[in-house]
């Protein structure tokens, strides 16, 4: 991983993991660029800033939600892209049992800043 794409990827899951700590939509979505698509936990694909808007304001009002991503891999696949896979742990204070996820996420530059145009979530389990 390269030093640049390292730092990117870095910043973007600080400002992700605070967004989601509370459900604060419009600085989700932020993140996201104007054509995103996004799968989260649910198998409905979201597309645009308002689809990632409206996944977040539709879940539900956890007390404390946190995220802690690991594992994190990122790569400059190009002058204007990163790829980024890691593993996601979600606690959620007891409210529901603790989720673990992969998550990837495929990040453009758009307009001058960094930006999450894919997003995919799914779970840890072998599906074959």
């Amino acid at each position: 991983m390269s030093n640049e794409a390292d730092a990117i990827v870095s910043a973007i899951i600080a400002k992700w993991c605070a967004g989601f700590a509370t459900l604060d939509a419009a600085a989700l979505s932020s993140l996201y660029a104007k054509d995103a698509f996004f799968f989260g936990s649910n198998p409905k694909l979201y597309r645009g800033r308002d689809g990632v808007a409206d996944y977040a304001n539709g879940l539900p009002r956890w007390r404390k939600p946190s995220a802690t991503f690991s594992e994190v891999q990122a790569a400059q696949a190009g002058p204007e892209l990163i790829n980024m896979g890691a593993t996601v742990s979600f606690d959620l204070a007891g409210e529901r049992p603790d989720l673990v996820v992969k998550m990837s996420w495929v990040i453009v530059r758009e307009d001058g800043d960094w930006k999450i145009v894919n997003h995919h979530a799914s779970g840890k389990a072998p599906l074959i």
